[in-house]
C-alpha cells in the first residue's frame, strides 16, 4: 500500500488499518444470492467513517458550518460476507490534502488475525465544503489532527 494511492485491486491485511470499527449486518442486507448486496458495503463504509469522525472529534454533522461530502468511492470484492456475521471496517487515511481526505477501507469478518486479508477493499474521498456556499474549504484543524492520527 502506498500513502498516496489506494489501488482497490490490491488485497491488504487486517494489520494495514489504523482504525477499526465494528459493523452489524441485518437480515435485509442479504440479496437473492445469500450475501450482502453491494450497496450495503458502501453503507457500512459511510457509517464507519462518519461514526469515527463524530465520536472522535465531536463534530455535529447537522450544525457544523463545514461538512465533508463524498466526491468519489470505489469497492473491490474478494470474498462474500453475509447476514448474520460480525464484521469490522478498517480505516486508514491514505491521502490528506488541504480540502480533501482519501480513506483506504477494509471490510472483513470480526476477530480475524492481523495477517488475514480483507473480504472487500474500498476507497472513499471526502471534500470539505462550506455548508452554505458548497465550495471547498480547508479541513478544520480538529479534523485534520484526527486524520493525521490515522495515516498509514
Amino acid at each position: 500500500m502506498t500513502a498516496e494511492v489506494v489501488d482497490v485491486r490490491e488485497r491488504p491485511t487486517v494489520a494495514d488499518f489504523t482504525v477499526r470499527r465494528t459493523a452489524t449486518t441485518r437480515w435485509s442486507d442479504n440479496d437473492m444470492y445469500g450475501h450482502l448486496n453491494n450497496a450495503v458495503y458502501y453503507q457500512l463504509f459511510d457509517a464507519a467513517i462518519n461514526g469515527w469522525i463524530i465520536e472522535q472529534s465531536g463534530l455535529d454533522p447537522v450544525a457544523a458550518p463545514v461538512v465533508g461530502v463524498v466526491a468519489e468511492s470505489a469497492c473491490r470484492y474478494f470474498e462474500q460476507v453475509q447476514f448474520p456475521q460480525a464484521l469490522e471496517v478498517g480505516i486508514r487515511v491514505a491521502r490528506l490534502g488541504r480540502t480533501s481526505v482519501t480513506y483506504d477501507l477494509g471490510l472483513y469478518p470480526a476477530e480475524l488475525p492481523e495477517t488475514a486479508t480483507v473480504a472487500a477493499r474500498g476507497r472513499w474521498v471526502h471534500v470539505f465544503v462550506d455548508r452554505d456556499a458548497l465550495r471547498p474549504v480547508p479541513i478544520p484543524a480538529n479534523l485534520r489532527r484526527l486524520f493525521e492520527s490515522a495515516t498509514g
